[in-house]
């Protein structure tokens, strides 16, 4: 916190003296995306007709990411301005505070309802919360017709922007949208003749919207992504006994994760493991090789067909 504090003095002092680059005639439009989901939805909606980055390399962990000061310059003259919102982006909400000039926002967790943080481990850990303070869960596009959501905010956004491309943003926009609802209907179509119907997670659990989107029951190590590094012996043995309580057939880790606690529930149990892509972010060859958040989804959907009962 103390570096992010240092880098908004220095974000200030550069942006007195750095001069404004809006997008003019000719010029493409900007797009900043803090993270993955937002960077892939604006390139779908785009098609090429705009400058759409990413501030999370590829590679690195979103939840200790610290932006640069050239980062936060890029923000100041960016036409467009996609973040999740919420608890997550307590950083960017004081970067777009200390900014000498309004920014056009697009916060994710605006396009859909969203649902409180889960805490079902409350002895074994502290989250960090005062009493009655409620944590909205801000992982809202990995259910498929939530991504549509913000797909379709989106694109609104860049047809008010740049109106002369309004009919291409239109088509990027919709045809994307049309992909993630035949996922959602593909979701839906296996869940319906899955006989278990349970997600277990031997890790922190970014897939409250999606588990809700089918009516799935969940349980796992760590609520939304807390920022534990061990999960109790307690929490353990519960996994582990649900599992053999309810046939459960497969422990689920997520991407970035050294998936330990999922191999000793697996190695105690004799399940197997598998991942599920939350579509937080990618690794650089991931991102290298063109994939979005719908392979990442699809890719999810195989995984389940293999090892759901």
């Amino acid at each position: 916190m103390r570096k992010v504090l240092i880098i908004f003095v220095l974000c200030v002092m550069l942006t007195s003296c750095a001069p404004a680059t809006p997008s003019g005639p000719g010029s493409a439009m900007s797009v900043i995306s803090t993270i993955f989901p937002g960077y892939d939805f604006a390139r779908q909606v785009c098609g090429g007709l705009a400058d759409v980055t990413m501030l999370l390399p590829p590679g690195t962990e979103s939840h200790t990411f610290e932006p640069s000061a050239q980062d936060i310059i890029a923000v100041k003259n960016c036409d467009l301005f996609v973040c999740v919102g919420g608890e997550a982006d307590v950083w960017v909400e004081r970067i777009l505070d200390s900014l000498d000039q309004p920014v056009r926002v697009l916060r994710m967790i605006d396009c859909v309802q969203p649902v409180e943080e889960e805490d079902d481990h409350d002895d074994s850990h502290d989250d960090g919360h005062g009493d009655g303070e409620i944590e909205y869960d801000s992982h809202v596009w990995t259910a498929p017709l939530n991504a549509a959501a913000i797909v379709r905010e989106i694109m609104r956004e860049m047809c008010r922007i740049d109106a002369d491309n309004a009919d291409a943003y239109t088509g990027g926009g919709e045809a994307y949208i049309r992909e993630l609802e035949r996922l959602d209907r593909d979701f839906a179509g296996f869940f319906a003749g899955a006989e278990n119907k349970t997600l277990l997670f031997g890790d922190r659990f970014p897939f409250r919207y999606f588990t809700d989107a089918y009516g799935l029951a969940h349980d796992e190590a760590f609520p939304g992504c807390a920022a534990d590094a061990e999960a109790s012996l307690a929490v353990i043995a519960g996994l582990i006994n649900r599992v053999r309580q309810e046939g459960v057939a497969a422990v689920y880790y997520i991407e970035f994760s050294n998936h330990k606690i999922a191999d000793t529930i697996a190695a105690e149990t004799g399940v197997s493991t598998a991942r599920l892509h939350s579509c937080h972010n990618v690794t650089r060859d991931e991102f290298q090789s063109g994939e979005t958040c719908l392979s990442l989804m699809e890719r999810n959907l195989d995984v389940l067909k293999e090892t759901m009962k």
